[in-house]
């Protein structure tokens, strides 16, 4: 066609689109990369750790939003032909150049972590993703605590790599303590990994993690060693292991501050949940999780006496059930826990039977019944035994307290109570039991608050309560008991320590016959019958530090005069 001489219009079919791809690109940057090796048509030096690169201001901002910024503004750098760079070594600055102008870098083990700072801090977005994307690559069970120290120091671009870190340590922490990071490790990462509640890991894999951190530095360490033991669920140890491990290592033989946690768990394994404290509460993803188990009651109306037992594990919220109690459709009995068992006792109409239940087993066991008959009555756990107290024969409120041994399989008499109560409140706290109000006639109630004490086998009177109600329950929980029923809207607290009454927090309905007891660190309130006679599913939680009181997930049926226990159950 040629060229379109004398004026004539060139055929659109022969323009033709010429493109020489990806390799022409690349050379262009070759040659200005080699053009700053030069120093020609340089037109800015920066100065980094002693070093001089001549470099193009051009390429600089084409490739780095930090140098975009300092040049086209009024920054006195703008207008300098030398820039100075400080926090940055040569080496680090040559690679990320080199990598500006040809968009090549070599990242290894050595160079990633001081190359992202570089990036980070230069505002390189493409440069900070790669190093984020090789880091990741390299997670490990041997790495992951390290890396996940570095990722938090710069959570919005390395946030990926930090959750990825977490969970490998969550999910396999019992891997990562194998490896020397862990070894190496200040007191205070150390303590902070110990408080950690998504560990799925056991006690005694931590406990035998500790002990090898102390001794891998023994001179320095040793006197940490009650601080880190103490973040640590010393009392819920398998035995053998507190035994065989733990007391008789030699650094705990020596650390006489260690004594009062060793005493604090042998307590727990005598006493069970009459110890409280945080260390006997499980880890939330140990495999071991406290669960409220309620037993028996009566239906909505009152009419029918049930017999079937569920239990609630309150960190997933899910109701499962559990081994009925065999031919007990009673109703008025008394049910606690005594070394993580739970025991019924009594009933209408003048039962002394009494059932054990041991959660590990799911199975109901008959022991020893009771020396008199009772129902309306109350059952506690103090110093390892059981102690049943007051109550109603049929004709007449009982002063009655008789005292279980679960060594013995026995039942003994000991001091009657100074007023015979029906219906009444009962709890142990500071090594004394508390009878709190309760029935004394037909007609009648009593705010006197009996208090007995198992050394010298005696009762007294202590402060009276700010009420007079039967159909109340009673729990403890950090050296305080909380009480309620009876028809009261409020949760009551009252403090042996000082003899004192209190208001905890105000329910929303007047409750009877309700359950109470203490779980996870929080007082909970189970069902119970409001002031139409009418039996409720609700559940409440308070939380005894913030006085926060919570609705939680219900009941699966409406129920009342139930017993309602709290154990240690592995998942």
């Amino acid at each position: 066609m040629g060229f379109g001489t004398n004026g004539e219009l060139m055929d659109s079919r022969s323009k033709v689109s010429f493109c020489s791809g990806s390799c022409h690109a690349e050379h262009i940057l070759q040659v200005l990369n080699a053009y700053r090796h030069s120093g020609t048509f340089t037109d800015v030096v920066l100065q980094v750790d002693g070093c001089e690169f001549p470099c193009h201001r051009a390429m600089l901002c084409a490739g780095s939003i930090f140098f975009h910024t300092m040049f086209t503004s009024s920054f006195q750098e703008s207008r300098q032909s030398v820039v100075k760079l400080q926090g940055i070594s040569s080496a680090t600055m040559d690679s990320l150049l080199d990598f500006m102008y040809e968009g090549r870098l070599k990242l290894d083990d050595e160079n990633v972590e001081s190359i992202f700072r570089a990036a980070d801090w230069l505002d390189i977005p493409v440069l900070t993703k790669a190093c984020v994307r090789f880091l990741q690559e390299r997670v490990s069970h041997s790495n992951c605590l390290g890396m996940m120290d570095f990722a938090s120091l710069y959570v919005c671009v390395l946030q990926p790599l930090q959750e990825q870190c977490q969970t490998l340590l969550y999910q396999d922490f019992q891997e990562v303590l194998r490896h020397d990071e862990f070894l190496g490790l200040p007191k205070a990462r150390v303590l902070e990994l110990l408080a950690c509640e998504r560990l799925q890991v056991t006690e005694e894999v931590l406990v035998t993690a500790v002990l090898r951190w102390v001794r891998h530095q023994p001179d320095e360490r040793k006197q940490d060693l009650r601080e880190l033991l103490e973040r640590l669920r010393l009392p819920l140890l398998d035995p053998a292991f507190f035994t065989g491990t733990l007391e008789a290592d030699e650094l705990v033989q020596e650390c006489a501050e260690l004594r009062p946690l060793l005493q604090e768990a042998c307590m727990y394994r005598a006493f069970g949940r009459e110890v409280q404290s945080e260390r006997t509460r499980p880890r939330r993803r140990s495999g071991w999780a406290e669960m409220i188990f309620v037993i028996g009651g009566c239906d909505k109306n009152g009419f029918s006496r049930l017999s079937f037992t569920e239990k609630l594990n309150v960190s997933s919220g899910e109701w499962t059930s559990a081994a009925a109690l065999p031919g007990y459709s009673k109703s008025e009995f008394a049910a606690c826990e005594l070394q993580n068992d739970i025991y019924v006792s009594g009933g209408q109409l003048n039962s002394a039977d009494v059932w054990r239940f041991m959660p590990q087993l799911t199975q109901w066991v008959r022991v020893h019944g009771l020396n008199r008959g009772r129902w309306r009555h109350k059952m506690t756990s103090m110093c390892g035994k059981l102690y049943v107290v007051g109550g109603y024969n049929g004709r007449e409120r009982l002063s009655s307290v008789e005292r279980y041994s679960p060594h013995e399989n026995s039942w003994t008499s000991v001091s009657d109570l100074l007023l015979p109560v029906s219906s009444a409140a009962l709890s142990s706290c500071c090594g004394k039991l508390y009878v709190i109000g309760g029935a004394v006639s037909e007609h009648s109630n009593t705010d006197q608050v009996q208090c007995y004490d198992p050394v010298s086998d005696k009762w007294s009177y202590v402060s009276p309560c700010p009420f007079s109600q039967r159909s109340i329950s009673a729990v403890t929980l950090n050296g305080c008991i909380y009480v309620t029923g009876g028809l009261l809207d409020q949760i009551y607290c009252y403090r042996p320590l000082t003899d004192s009454w209190s208001r905890a927090a105000a329910l929303s309905v007047r409750l009877e016959g309700c359950g109470v007891t203490a779980c996870d660190g929080k007082v909970y309130v189970v069902g119970g019958r409001n002031e139409h006679s009418v039996a409720m599913d609700q559940i409440w939680a308070l939380d005894p530090v913030s006085g926060k009181l919570t609705e939680e997930k219900p009941l699966t049926r409406c129920l009342s005069y139930h017993g309602c226990v709290t154990v240690l159950q592995r998942l």
